[in-house]
């Protein structure tokens, strides 16, 4: 169909290069050819970024790099193993025979922001932080930064993927107690 010139010519590689696979001896000529394949795409892609002249406006805004040579490595596996070691303490504590005001453990803190949520007069939720063992400045502190999972009412879709998967997605809310103002009894 057509002229054989708008056919696309097949050609073929004009240097036969042995397969890693077929003797030592093809090893050091491939690794060395990968090599300076490597640094020629390198020094191709710095000779192209250098002649980019917005690039070089950017770089010469940025100015030379800035060290601070009082810079402490960090070392994240010390510092999760002191995070972990210090939650273990604080359960231990906290579960322990004799109460220590403030410490409590995660499923008891869970209890307590999830009833606060519904504590209707700044007097419950006195007795709610006392009934935990907790400053109410503490608790007021913590709550602040901190909730457990609640949920939107009437905000659950349904969506169904293209290979018929079904997944229900609903809304998560931060509740705040509702306080009534004025005189608490």
């Amino acid at each position: 169909m057509g002229a054989s010139s708008s056919k696309a010519t097949r050609t073929l590689p004009k240097r036969v290069t042995t397969p890693p696979w077929s003797g030592a001896r093809a090893a050091p000529r491939a690794a060395d050819s990968l090599a300076e394949a490597a640094s020629e795409t390198k020094n191709n892609v710095i000779e192209e970024d250098s002649k980019d002249p917005q690039f070089l406006s950017k770089l010469s805004q940025l100015g030379p790099v800035r060290v601070d040579h009082h810079m402490q490595t960090v070392r994240t596996a010390e510092l999760t193993k002191k995070m972990f070691d210090s939650r273990v303490q604080s359960e231990n504590e906290a579960a322990g025979s004799v109460p220590t005001q403030n410490r409590l453990q995660a499923s008891k803190l869970t209890m307590l922001l999830d009833e606060r949520k519904s504590i209707r007069t700044r007097r419950d939720m006195e007795f709610l932080a006392q009934r935990f063992g907790i400053d109410l400045e503490k608790l007021d502190a913590v709550s602040k930064f901190v909730s457990t999972p609640s949920v939107q009412a009437n905000s659950a879709v349904r969506v169904t993927s293209k290979d018929g998967q079904e997944k229900q997605i609903i809304k998560a809310v931060w509740i705040e107690p509702r306080l009534k103002t004025g005189t608490s009894t």
